[in-house]
């Protein structure tokens, strides 16, 4: 049994849990909505405002997907309640970022500029040219958008010219000593 699927999840208040017989799993909350297909096995009960996952011992199988569906539940919670955000950085001379309508213009060093389309149901933001901040109720697609996004140009070891996390640390290699005298 995980140890994390015992832990229960807090609900905070504004936000609502519902469970259709088909086995999805309905959040509301202040930030939106967020659905999740249940797999058969794994059981849910509130209590206090206190969801708490279980075990249907008849589906052996579930047991390992039982402290996943616990952390995608809680994730989900927290998501609608709190929301998620991604910051990245733009390092590099004229390296620069702006909104276009509902894409991101990136102008990091190609001769042409890069549009990433925004997803819908995700909010971005851009700071001093430099910085794009990542919102959204999903964790997963605000991870997923920002990797998109850092994949464009990611940091090279030498210079550190790039897009990076906000709080990633690029190591840099040393470059090529001079020849040695003959």
């Amino acid at each position: 049994m995980s140890r994390l699927g015992k832990i229960p999840i807090e609900l905070p208040k504004g936000v609502e849990l519902k469970v259709s017989p088909e086995g999805i799993v309905t959040v509301k909350g202040p930030k939106g909505t967020l659905n999740l297909e249940m797999k058969k096995g794994i059981l849910l009960e509130i209590k206090d405002s206190k969801i708490h996952v279980s075990l249907d011992e008849k589906f052996k199988l579930t047991s390992a997907m039982y402290g996943l569906y616990r952390s995608l539940i809680n994730n989900m919670v927290l998501g609608v309640s709190s929301g998620f955000k991604k910051e990245l950085t733009l390092i590099g001379v004229g390296f620069r970022a702006s909104i276009k309508e509902n894409q991101i213009d990136l102008q990091v060093g190609y001769s042409h500029p890069t549009l990433v389309e925004i997803p819908k149901d995700l909010q971005v933001k851009i700071n001093k040219s430099v910085e794009i901040v990542i919102e959204g109720a999903d964790k997963q697609k605000v991870g997923q958008f920002a990797a998109l996004v850092r994949s464009i140009r990611k940091p090279e070891p030498y210079k550190g010219k790039g897009i990076r996390y906000k709080d990633e640390y690029v190591r840099k290699k040393a470059g090529k000593s001079a020849k040695a005298a003959k």
